[in-house]
């Protein structure tokens, strides 16, 4: 049994579990193992002992999902980018015992969210994330009906026009995250009240104006997930390959923002 760790860029996949007719992380893993005939995929379902970390949405982003399952030694985190996409690197792995489950073992999950919000009020946002820290009832910040009970730690700094927002728990219910981050943001761009957040965490369930929506899904990352028994160790041909193409990324983005910001200075100035 291996554990692998597993960075992505969630924007063009439809969230990470396979699904029959859209493209998902999950399923250029499962294809890239089929193709090096470490599984296959007409005979089984899935790898053997396979489990993941987390099931992130559709456009939501990963450095440190995990996957385990039974496979060649010579399935290493190079051999699967070597038919996985560009945009799907592994990075790193651990040998794990033969009753691993990723799923199941992980003690600690970390997401960061880089929330846009030039005119939020750090202070008020550090308020709004005290008080959504420890365990609560979180029923009104989730469509799931069961498992709405977490203990989470809640951080928030400010960083230049961003508000950073790192939420860690032992595990989340779904868009637990998001509607966090929208939350906080609500209350520190002064569209929500600090004692909503009160309301928020109460018995009484929210609807209409009052729920609070999920905030976008691009900007969240899951960013680590922790299990005290393993020993990830970077392999360092795929990890300079994931730097490369994720600064190839990188900088992608800061041309495009570069190209928006010169459109949105000449409308914003008129023709002459």
């Amino acid at each position: 049994m291996r554990a692998f760790r597993i960075a992505y860029d969630g924007r063009p996949f439809y969230g990470f579990q396979r699904q029959p007719s859209v493209p998902t992380v999950e399923n250029e893993l499962f294809d890239a193992l089929d193709r090096l005939g470490a599984f296959d995929a007409e005979a089984d379902r899935k790898p053997p002992g396979y489990a993941a970390a987390g099931r992130t949405d559709a456009g939501v982003s990963a450095l440190g999902q995990t996957v385990g399952f039974d496979c060649p030694e010579w399935c290493t985190p190079r051999a699967l980018n070597a038919e996985l996409p560009a945009d799907v690197r592994a990075w790193a792995a651990a040998d794990a015992p033969e009753d691993f489950h990723a799923t199941h073992d992980a003690v600690r999950r970390e997401y960061v969210y880089d929330r846009y919000a030039p005119d939020a009020d750090p202070a008020l946002a550090r308020a709004a994330a005290d008080a959504l820290s420890g365990e609560h009832d979180f029923h009104n910040l989730t469509g799931d009906d069961d498992g709405t009970v977490r203990d989470l730690s809640v951080d928030v700094d400010p960083d230049g026009e961003f508000l950073v927002v790192r939420v860690a728990a032992d595990g989340f219910s779904y868009e637990l995250v998001r509607r966090l981050v929208s939350l906080v943001h609500g209350v520190a761009a002064g569209d929500r009240s600090p004692a909503s957040v009160k309301d928020v965490l109460g018995p009484e369930p929210l609807t209409g104006a009052e729920a609070v929506p999920a905030a976008p899904p691009e900007p969240l990352l899951l960013e680590r997930v922790v299990y005290p028994a393993l020993t990830f160790e970077r392999d360092p041909q795929a990890a300079e390959s994931a730097v490369d193409i994720f600064e190839s990324r990188r900088r992608d983005g800061l041309v495009r923002a570069r190209v928006a910001g010169r459109i949105r200075a000449g409308v914003g100035e008129g023709e002459e």
